[in-house]
Formats: C-alpha cells, sequence, structure tokens
C-alpha cells in the first residue's frame, strides 16, 4: 500500500488567471472543469465566507473526474467569531449545507484558526473531539441544523466514509507540545503551511496524512515559487513519505495559495510534475 500525493490549488474562480492559466475564450462556468483535467484536487474556500448550497456543491462535483478530492476549508464563523466555542449550531449547519453532498470526492476539512486564538488544551481538545470522523457522524450532526437552513439541507449519504480534518493555527502558541500531542490523539494533521515568515510553519506530523499550505515564500499570497524551492518541497514530500513508522506511506495534500498574481496553478501543475517523475 503506498499513499498518494495530491497537488491542487486554493480556490480557482480568479480573474487574473484568465486569460494566462485559463486560456481566453474558457468560459467561466467551465473552469474546475479545466482545473479538473490537470490536477488531482482542490481546496474549496467559499465555504470559510459563508454557508454554501446543496446545488454548489453538486455542480462542482459533476464537474471533476471520479477520484478528484475536494478538501473544504471549514465556516469562519465557527473559528474566526465563535472561536471555537460554543459550536454545535453553527457546525450543524455547516455540515448540513451540502458538505455531505460531495459524496465520495469529500476530502480532509481544513479549519483555519486566525492569530488571535490562541492555544487553550481543553478547548482544542473539545474542539477536535467535536468533529466527525465519518459521514454517518457528520449526518447526525447536521441533522441538528438550525431553521436558517430549513428547505435547503443536504441530509443524505450514499455510504458511510472517513473523513480528515486539518488545523491550521497561526498563533506562536500553538508550537507548544501539548497542542501537537492532542492534534496526534485526534489524528488531526497540524498544517504545513509556508506563509512567507508571517505566521509558524509547523511540520511536525500529527496524523497519518499530511496537509500543506503554500502561501508564498517571500511575498504572503503573491510571489512564486522558484525551481529550486519547488525542488525542497518535493523532497520534503518525499522524505514524509519515506519516513512513515508504520511503513506505510501517508496521503499528502498540497495546496497553492499564491495566487494573487497567478503563480498558484503554475506552481501547483510544476510540484505536481516533479512528484510525478
Amino acid at each position: 500500500m503506498s499513499g498518494r500525493v495530491r497537488v491542487g490549488i486554493s480556490g480557482w474562480r480568479y480573474a487574473s488567471w484568465r486569460g494566462d492559466f485559463y486560456p481566453p475564450g474558457l468560459v467561466q462556468r467551465r473552469e474546475l472543469e479545466y482545473v479538473g483535467e490537470r490536477m488531482p484536487t482542490v481546496e474549496l474556500n467559499g465555504s470559510f465566507y459563508s454557508l454554501q448550497r446543496p446545488e454548489s456543491y453538486r455542480r462542482w462535483s459533476d464537474a471533476v473526474p471520479d477520484d478528484f478530492v475536494f478538501a473544504v476549508k471549514g465556516s469562519r464563523y465557527i473559528t474566526h467569531m465563535l472561536r471555537l466555542r460554543g459550536i454545535e449550531t453553527a457546525l450543524a449547519n455547516f455540515l448540513a449545507s451540502g458538505v455531505l453532498a460531495l459524496g465520495p470526492k469529500l476530502g480532509p476539512m481544513l479549519w483555519q484558526l486566525p492569530e488571535r486564538v490562541a492555544f487553550d488544551a481543553d478547548e482544542l481538545d473539545a474542539f477536535l473531539g467535536a468533529l466527525p470522523r465519518t459521514t454517518a457522524e457528520a449526518l447526525t450532526i447536521a441533522s441538528a441544523h438550525d431553521a436558517r437552513l430549513d428547505g435547503r439541507a443536504w441530509l443524505e449519504i450514499d455510504e458511510d466514509r472517513p473523513i480528515r480534518h486539518a488545523l491550521e493555527p497561526r498563533s506562536t502558541s500553538f508550537e507548544d507540545p501539548a497542542a501537537a500531542d492532542i492534534l496526534r490523539r485526534h489524528d488531526v494533521a497540524l498544517v504545513v503551511a509556508d506563509t512567507a515568515g508571517r505566521f509558524p510553519a509547523f511540520g511536525e506530523q500529527t496524523a497519518a496524512y499530511t496537509y500543506v499550505r503554500l502561501h508564498g515564500a517571500e511575498d504572503l499570497y503573491a510571489s512564486g515559487y522558484s525551481a529550486e524551492q519547488l525542488d525542497a518541497w518535493a523532497d520534503r514530500i518525499r522524505g514524509w513519505q519515506a519516513g512513515a513508522a508504520d511503513g506505510i506511506p501517508p496521503d499528502v495534500y498540497v495546496y497553492f495559495d499564491n495566487d494573487a498574481r497567478g503563480f498558484a496553478p503554475h506552481d501547483a501543475l510544476a510540484l505536481g510534475a516533479r512528484l510525478a517523475d
């Protein structure tokens, strides 16, 4: 058995990519299809800003190949506004909004914490413990959604599948070894983040899979990666796979978020090609 490395992008609908990554004349509704023909995964980030609708998740799923995977960014209402406290209804609404309509294409859920959310052992343990580990658990939680989702909730699964989670903290307080211990106990990946030195990079492996977000090495969200930097990331990813304690290479999910100047898709394809060698 060997893990798979999936390299993709964070979002795909950027006007500046049209006529560059996307060829001239490609209609907007076919952009995701174009991505799906060239890379195996995308990080959905619209779900971070607002609750999406089931028909959107179904449309996105229909646009890509059967073995494509969507990472879904968790609601900022949970992470940035509630700050992980009293999340029961918000989590139910998020899970009922259509996430489960992705079916077998549902990949990890990403939970990004703002810098102002500091490490609190009890709070982190409770939050991770509240997250569903299977689609059946997610369905049960989603069934407790409030009236805002009446008439627009998706409460179906085709079968019970595991759900993975990744946490991207931005406070240096999460460098406490106790944070990694809690993540490891819950089998939640501590995101390896390249943020041009703005936020902690972390790098400790805390789950049976690895999640990487590349926001830019020199200029946050804006700078591209050089050939040497991409070579270094490829080597690091191969090292994770070769160094698995149980001898089974882990799945690795890598997302480029340096989209401001259109570097993300080109860097994703370049890194993907290196890892395919």
